[in-house]
């Protein structure tokens, strides 16, 4: 039974829109605990509805991917976003100034 803060991200990470990420810790702060980044990651990882919730939107800060992407690595992740529309920087980060979700 997933707890009510794993509940509140999977419901912010659903508002996430097409073309946009979000930080961990922004999800973390949305979802109701501003020190919960690593749980944001913990729930992702065990994302009970792929497709439906977008976990692949959701980025470290500086717009790394996770290496330990659950759904297929960064490769995957990274070609989700970018068929979004999801801009990325020469270094292969997302653009976080340009992508950023709220």
């Amino acid at each position: 039974m997933p707890t009510a803060f794993t509940l509140r991200i999977y419901k912010t990470v659903k508002q996430i829109p097409k073309g946009r990420v979000a930080s961990y810790g922004q999800v973390a702060v949305l979802a109701g605990n501003p020190r919960g980044a690593r749980g944001v990651g913990f729930a992702l990882h065990r994302n009970p509805e792929p497709g439906v919730i977008p976990c692949h939107r959701v980025v470290f800060k500086d717009g790394s991917l996770c290496a330990g992407f659950a759904f297929g690595g960064p490769e995957v992740q990274r070609a989700m976003l970018a068929a979004e529309g999801v801009p990325f920087l020469p270094n292969g980060r997302v653009d976080m100034a340009r992508a950023r979700w709220l």
